[in-house]
């Protein structure tokens, strides 16, 4: 099940230009998601990304990979992944989820937030979303503690399952047909990291290596819908998602969220994780 190929282990020299990436894409994130109204199309959101990544002099990683045309994939509402930004209004109440990436002196980073726009909450179905990305985002961060102390690269994928199943209220659903990866000098590497239990250990985990890691719940069912475009995933029943992801390295002395402003010590810490700059 877990990718066989060879897994890119980096030089903290090498950690430190992904940790350039990343902090770049933290503030690119940042910026673009502060732009997210309603009212305000996702092909602005788009050249927001695009306008802050070139004058911090980062390379995109998104466009054209694969022919993809955009620097950041928004998807909305039932839109899982791969959303192409374009001409669609973002409207208030909608589930938004920016995906994105950059590259420095050949390093990549990625990283994906969901929010709610204009939610106060109040409605029922705007609290269950919130609820949706809340939980999904707190299952970040336990398979990312889990990579802090891990064996084995399978750990991740039950800390992050564990965590969702022992949750209250109505169950959320873990997608199963996309998964993390390994990142470095390119986007995608080995080895796969799984969002659940595959009830196998997968590759043995060794300082150097970096890992994207990101859960992707649904409200509904787990069944998906590729649209005409090729690119943008949706559910099938139409109920809403949510991604979040980080990119993140174990070195010689510890884990380092690489896309996290403060490494990730504000959400590990409270998991007992104390990250530890790349030395």
């Amino acid at each position: 099940m877990f990718s066989r190929g060879r897994i890119e282990l980096k030089s903290n020299a090498q950690l430190r230009h992904m940790d350039a990436a990343g902090s770049i894409l933290c503030e690119a994130l940042d910026r673009t998601l502060a732009a997210a109204k309603p009212g305000v199309s996702t092909a602005q959101l788009n050249d927001v990304f695009a306008e802050f990544i070139t004058l911090a002099g980062a390379k995109p990683n998104f466009l054209n990979y694969h022919g993809f045309p955009g620097y950041i994939c928004a998807s909305v509402n039932e839109e899982v992944v791969h959303g192409i930004p374009g001409e669609r209004i973002l409207q208030s109440g909608d589930v938004l989820t920016i995906d994105a990436g950059c590259i420095v002196e050949g390093w990549h980073s990625d990283s994906a937030r969901t929010v709610i726009l204009g939610s106060s909450a109040e409605s029922t179905a705007e609290a269950e979303d919130e609820r949706l990305s809340a939980i999904t985002r707190e299952a970040l961060w336990h398979g990312i503690a889990a990579f802090a102390e891990a064996k084995h690269v399978g750990e991740i994928g039950d800390a992050i399952e564990g965590y969702v199943k022992a949750q209250p209220g109505s169950p959320l659903g873990i997608l199963e047909d996309y998964v993390g990866h390994g990142i470095g000098s390119a986007m995608h590497l080995p080895p796969d990291v799984f969002n659940y239990s595959t009830g196998m250990r997968g590759p043995k985990i060794k300082p150097g290596m970096a890992l994207a890691i990101e859960p992707m719940l649904v409200r509904g069912s787990l069944e998906t819908t590729l649209l005409d475009d090729d690119w943008t995933v949706v559910t099938t029943d139409r109920a809403n998602a949510s991604q979040w992801e980080h990119s993140v390295c174990r070195h010689s002395e510890g884990i380092w969220v690489l896309t996290a402003e403060d490494g990730g010590a504000a959400d590990l810490e409270p998991l007992g994780v104390t990250p530890v700059p790349i030395p």
